[in-house]
């Protein structure tokens, strides 16, 4: 049995030097109403790992543990006027630096065995962009439609972390090719998008800059095949290899050079793919697998709406949501790491859930994730409900 909590070994996770080095660069010490820069880090994640959906929840949560706050580095439990006060008037640059910090930090230990193209030695980014919805009559800075408000996160996920090494929160109208446009890609990468992104000028400009692509060809694309390759039968998915140009005149003026379409088939769905590549070396099976490996992003998107707070927001300031949006990548990073660190096979989903049931609760947190099964000093598992029915 430790003297610590869950929640304060997790915390342990962020280093203090490196945080207060961002704390100076932004300056988020300044007219702080009493509730420091890491007081409001601590309160912000007790929110996203506890499940709280108000300020007044998350008040209510830290002075719930007493006597552990000091160990948690906070001296006194922000009241809920404060911390709404301070999500709208401290940067969310801080929390923005924070995630970037913790992700060079810990992305050597977040490196996985890749399930596609395994054989491929390059860096391959995944690249996407999620709508959240927010209430206009309440977020009216977030016009998205004409009677619904909304922002967008665009997020370039790096294969093999499964985490975003870039994020962009933008009004939920803007479009996410303006976002490609704006990002630069290392020489020899591979980017993987899906039909949403094709701008051929663009993709051209990426090729000029030596970075591959995989992406959908326009239903409405208008080309010539000036080669057919030979299919390999032993991936009977793989119905077509061939060479195209473009014919139109903006098609062959965007793009000018040959380009290849690998033709698959998708049995799960039961639907024909048309992958779009500027490689030609390489197989018809890996650039499938490639365009496979863009379901990571979306499996990022669903376990952030799942598994964190990202609906339900504590502040309606652009700032607010912006906080709330970087902490809640924060947990998901920690929580990976710990995921990826155990010797337990955890799904994350259940991983979340069960910090979430025994944050306050005082176990060691290695061999806890390592053996979770295992009682802890012949003790039985003790169960919180951080936030009964009042």
């Amino acid at each position: 049995m430790t003297k610590y909590t869950l929640f304060n070994q997790l915390l342990s996770l962020i280093d203090r030097n490196t945080f207060n080095k961002a704390v100076d660069k932004y300056d988020t010490d300044k007219f702080n109403k009493g509730i420091n820069s890491w007081t409001h880090l601590v309160s912000m994640l007790f929110m996203q790992l506890a499940d709280a959906t108000s300020c007044r929840d998350i008040s209510l949560g830290l002075k719930s543990a007493q006597g552990d706050l000091n160990h948690l580095g906070v001296t006194k439990a922000p009241c809920k006027s404060s911390i709404s006060y301070i999500n709208q008037h401290r940067s969310y640059k801080l929390f923005e630096q924070l995630y970037y910090d913790l992700l060079e930090k810990y992305e050597p230990s977040l490196q996985r065995r890749r399930k596609y193209a395994s054989r491929l030695k390059r860096s391959i980014y995944i690249m996407d962009a999620s709508v959240i919805p927010l209430c206009l009559s309440l977020f009216d800075w977030a016009k998205f439609r004409t009677t619904k408000g909304g922002i967008k996160l665009h997020t370039v996920l790096d294969y093999d972390t499964g985490l975003p090494c870039y994020n962009c929160i933008s009004d939920g109208g803007e479009h996410e090719s303006q976002m490609a446009k704006a990002t630069i890609f290392p020489t020899g990468s591979v980017l993987v998008v899906d039909r949403g992104y094709v701008d051929y000028s663009w993709l051209f400009n990426l090729d000029s800059s030596g970075v591959f692509f995989v992406t959908r060809l326009k239903t409405s694309s208008v080309h010539e095949v000036t080669e057919i390759y030979d299919i390999d039968e032993k991936h009977p998915h793989i119905v077509g290899d061939e060479n195209i140009e473009f014919k139109t005149t903006k098609g062959s003026k965007d793009y000018p050079k040959t380009i290849r379409v690998v033709k698959v088939y998708d049995a799960e769905n039961d639907q024909y793919l048309e992958l779009l590549t500027n490689n030609f070396t390489w197989t018809a099976d890996t650039i499938s697998q490639l365009y496979k490996a863009r379901w990571d992003v979306e499996t990022f998107f669903k376990h952030l709406k799942q598994r964190f707070e990202v609906k339900s927001f504590v502040g309606t300031s652009a700032n607010a949501v912006r906080i709330q949006m970087w902490v809640s990548m924060i947990c998901m990073l920690l929580i990976r790491y710990l995921e990826r660190k155990a010797k337990f096979k955890w799904h994350f989903s259940n991983l979340v859930v069960f910090i979430r049931i025994h944050l306050y609760v005082k176990l060691n947190l290695w061999e806890w994730i390592d053996n979770p099964v295992a009682k802890q000093n012949n003790s039985p598992p003790i169960y919180v409900d951080l936030f009964d029915a009042q």
